[in-house]
């Protein structure tokens, strides 16, 4: 009984809008023409590697490789994501703007404040993945586990925690990894588990002032390069580390 309403609800209303419309004069609007900006020329290694063309499409070709593979995986249970098609689309832009360079400043054009965030948060969620299901995680947090006592765990693990959130900055995405081996590692070897999991915070805080992830909103807002802000992070890294080191040898 409440669709009829419903529908002569939503019919008065459009009525409504039209009269308004016509009672309404129209704003005049000036639109300048769009150009977009020209690439300047590249000076460094890098800046050649953002601006040729056969990188960008080689990536872009192996993104659409990736991408038929695991279609060919999903179309049996007809399980295409919203993940799935912005990866496909993201190869596809890559290869038509013909460049990263051209790729990144239409990018910036479109969205500066979060161009940043945009374009680097799928990399690096496919770097923990990567990670994750090769073993790489494990190995690593083995490893120091491996030649580790009750004394050097928590030393060895901020260690490998900080190596760890080097490619995976995601702080809840590395705990669902290593976490387990750590709690693990602590509770055979004797180390209070309050510990050896806070050496697993410290390291994993510690080295996003290395790659400062966190900072890119501030970057957008700022104007700012991370390579302006890098010394002054560096610094805090290397007091901070000596901090946190004697505080678990200590405490």
């Amino acid at each position: 009984m409440e669709c009829p309403y419903f529908f002569i609800g939503c019919h008065c209303s459009i009525h409504y809008l039209v009269f308004l419309g016509k009672k309404s004069s129209p704003t005049a609007l000036h639109l300048s023409e769009y150009q977009m900006q020209k690439e300047h020329t590249a000076i460094t290694q890098a800046e050649k590697l953002d601006s040729s063309k056969g990188l960008s499409n080689v990536f872009g070709f192996l993104v659409l490789l990736a991408f038929g593979f695991r279609y060919a995986e999903d179309i049996a249970v007809l399980k295409i994501t919203p993940n799935l098609i912005n990866f496909l689309m993201l190869g596809l832009a890559i290869i038509v703007h013909g460049s990263f360079r051209s790729f990144i400043n239409a990018v910036s054009e479109s969205i500066a404040d979060v161009s940043g965030i945009l374009i680097q948060f799928p990399l690096y969620f496919g770097i923990m993945g990567v990670m994750k299901n090769t073993g790489m995680v494990s190995f690593i947090a083995d490893f120091f586990v491996s030649i580790s006592t009750a004394t050097t765990l928590p030393i060895f693990t901020f260690f490998s925690a900080g190596l760890v959130n080097i490619f995976v900055p995601s702080g809840g995405g590395q705990w669902v990894v290593q976490g387990p081996i750590v709690v693990e590692s602590a509770i055979k070897l004797g180390v209070p588990l309050p510990k050896a999991i806070m050496a697993l915070a410290y390291g994993d805080q510690i080295t996003n002032m290395l790659q400062p992830f966190w900072a890119l909103p501030l970057l957008g807002i700022t104007k700012l390069k991370a390579k302006e802000i890098l010394p002054y992070t560096l610094i805090v890294m290397v007091v901070a580390s000596a901090v946190y080191l004697l505080g678990l040898l200590l405490l």
